[in-house]
């Protein structure tokens, strides 16, 4: 499939992969209106990555969006985050580093977020510090690659 990447996508999948080969921990955030192939480009870097027997974690926001993702997950589910995080001054993942999800987030070379606009900020802190915890490093995320994909036009509203 990678000869059917637009230009723009083909340059995104090459520096994903990239520092995935390099072992280079980074954010990138896919931001792009519905149907211009954000979940085809995902679904094409999980599979290259997998197909060097490497781990990446495919997470979303809905079950709707993480059933589009080949094992995708809800990030919720996943993660292990509490459901009242909004009134947690610091949460964290409720993850330990002996489990078997633990294990994985500190193998994996990927973690993409898809519809992460959807989720609230406090989740993406919790993953932060979660994985700073479990890779033993200070920098952000923990220096996983990490790629958040989602639209701000399709943002909800917000009710405080």
């Amino acid at each position: 499939n990678i000869p059917k990447l637009t230009l723009e996508q083909k340059r995104i999948y090459d520096q994903i992969m990239k520092n995935i080969n390099n072992g280079i921990g980074e954010i990138f955030f896919l931001d792009a209106p519905g149907g211009t192939g954000k979940t085809f480009l995902i679904r094409l870097i999980l599979a290259a990555i997998r197909s060097q027997n490497d781990i990446a974690l495919a997470l979303a926001s809905s079950g709707i969006a993480a059933t589009l993702l080949p094992g995708g997950r809800t990030a919720h589910s996943a993660l292990k985050l509490p459901l009242n995080i909004q009134v947690i001054e610091t949460p964290t993942c409720n993850i330990s580093k002996a489990s078997g999800m633990g294990k994985i987030l500190q193998k994996c070379k990927l973690i993409v977020w898809d519809e992460c606009t959807m989720a609230h900020k406090k989740s993406l802190e919790a993953l932060d510090r979660s994985l700073q915890d479990l890779r033993g490093n200070i920098r952000p995320f923990g220096n996983a690659l990490i790629l958040l994909a989602g639209d701000f036009r399709q943002t909800l509203p917000v009710i405080p």
